[in-house]
């Protein structure tokens, strides 16, 4: 057999991160671009990270440059598998104990969509874009995370494809719902050894009845939420809504709860808040049916709408009559407002540090390009926490308790650091989740320091098997 020809390593600590996909790959090239991929999508932002950007040459004019051609070809034309490449980044996060999953862990399903033009790419359609807030033309990706009060990261990721794509449109036996979509990425994730809490998701998926009973009958726990006026549960006088369930609770004040009992909300930084939850009955769900309404709010008394979340469960009430035949353990009102919680602390920050990584950076067409980037992406994602537990293993204290959860929607913004700063370095004092980004800025920083060139190289300066995740300007 030919021996392998030696791969020119990635810069720093990414070459060692990279050599475990290497058998993933059948040719040198695949291997170079690969880490030549990785580099551009962890170097520093300074504009879009289309591939002129990811291979270090100028915009426009570097498009027909040899490295920039080579990273197209891997992208688009070059033989290998994207779904055993994020199978290897999932066995990797399996196997490493600061990252593996565990019970206490949340499955948070969500989607998140980007502008796309025109009408040849893969996936596109006019749609609505969450992020946005608004119906424009761009490509929806449905996304498995799995998070706890310490990290987050990206399980799957799955396109959604309109039904204008279809001959049959919706009646085609090849589309899928996002809410399909999502369901199937749930029990993907458990049947891949991903061990959680529950799945959690935002009122557009806990709304619907059909998705909630397709993870009930894959035997999934869920704790989702609901819009506080949707829907009708019964006729005339009687009619009401989640909202209105929660306003027939008693509720005489802090000093007589009623209904109602104290939990505490923690923001992702440690900041925490008194709340107030209490299980509501509302049609055939109540307290001790296979669906649980929970109400969990800062003032019971006026229902803020910002501060108060309707979830729907299939966790069991502690002590209730299903606890003892429920395959899932049972929780407390103050567990159900914790699963929930991680949902608002993990979004915006996976999604920011998603955009920083050029998640919606892609300038190709198919599908497999396309799929293929999203992997990619998530992959120097995973190579963040692999950096950053590198140099602050994890500490858990004997007997410590599972974090509580605490307050409002998404907590204070995060101030952004220079590239050369490492923000939470060691254990925090209180529960927050860690941003790898920060940790990558300053490994990027190094990365970049040490490169040959200080700025974007121009395509007469650009080596043919050169790594340069420099500086790149508009």
């Amino acid at each position: 057999m030919t021996a392998r020809r030696p791969c020119a390593a990635a810069p720093g600590p990414l070459e060692g991160y990279a050599a475990r996909f290497d058998d993933l790959f059948g040719s040198l090239a695949q291997r170079r671009g690969f880490r030549e991929y990785l580099a551009g999508l962890l170097a520093p932002r300074d504009r879009n990270k289309t591939l002129t950007a990811l291979a270090g040459a100028e915009p426009v004019a570097g498009a027909q440059h040899p490295a920039v051609q080579r990273l197209q070809f891997f992208l688009s034309e070059s033989r290998w598998d994207p779904d055993a490449v994020n199978a290897r980044r999932l066995g990797l996060l399996l196997a490493d104990p600061a990252t593996a999953p565990h019970g206490s862990g949340v499955l948070v399903i969500d989607d998140s969509g980007d502008r796309k033009d025109g009408v040849k790419t893969a996936h596109v359609g006019h749609q609505w874009l969450g992020r946005y807030g608004k119906t424009d033309n761009g490509v929806v990706t449905v996304t498995t995370v799995w998070a706890d009060e310490r990290l987050y990261y990206p399980v799957n990721a799955v396109p959604y494809t309109p039904a204008r794509h279809f001959a049959k449109g919706k009646s085609d036996p090849g589309f899928r719902t996002k809410l399909a979509i999502g369901a199937d990425l749930a029990v993907r994730a458990r049947d891949a050894g991903f061990a959680f809490r529950a799945v959690a998701a935002d009122s557009a998926y806990g709304d619907q009845d059909g998705f909630r009973g397709e993870l009930a009958e894959a035997g999934l726990p869920f704790v989702m939420a609901l819009k506080p006026r949707h829907g009708a549960w019964a006729y005339g006088a009687d009619a009401y809504t989640p909202v209105d369930a929660a306003r027939a609770l008693a509720w005489h004040g802090p000093d007589e709860p009623g209904d109602w009992q104290p939990v505490t909300r923690t923001f992702r930084d440690g900041r925490t808040e008194a709340w107030w939850a209490a299980d509501a009955t509302l049609g055939w769900w109540g307290p001790d049916g296979f669906t649980r309404l929970v109400v969990a709010t800062a003032d019971p008394g006026t229902l803020p709408d910002k501060a108060t979340w309707y979830l729907a469960t299939n966790l069991p009430r502690p002590g209730g009559p299903r606890e003892a035949r429920s395959v899932h353990l049972a929780a407390d009102l103050a567990e159900i407002v914790r699963i929930y919680g991680i949902r608002h602390w993990i979004e915006q920050s996976y999604k920011h540090v998603k955009d920083e990584l050029g998640w919606a950076d892609f300038q190709v067409r198919s599908d497999t390009a396309i799929r293929r980037h999203q992997v990619l992406v998530n992959c120097a994602f995973s190579f963040c926490w692999a950096a950053w537990f590198a140099d602050h293993p994890p500490q858990h204290e004997a007997g410590a308790s599972p974090p509580q959860p605490g307050r409002g929607e998404r907590g204070a913004a995060r101030r952004r650091t220079g590239a050369s700063t490492v923000v939470a370095a060691g254990t925090p004092h209180r529960p927050r989740l860690a941003f790898p980004l920060d940790r990558v800025a300053a490994l990027v920083a190094g990365m970049v320091h040490s490169a040959p060139a200080a700025a974007a190289a121009s395509p007469d300066q650009l080596g043919r098997s050169r790594l340069r995740p420099a500086p790149l300007h508009p």
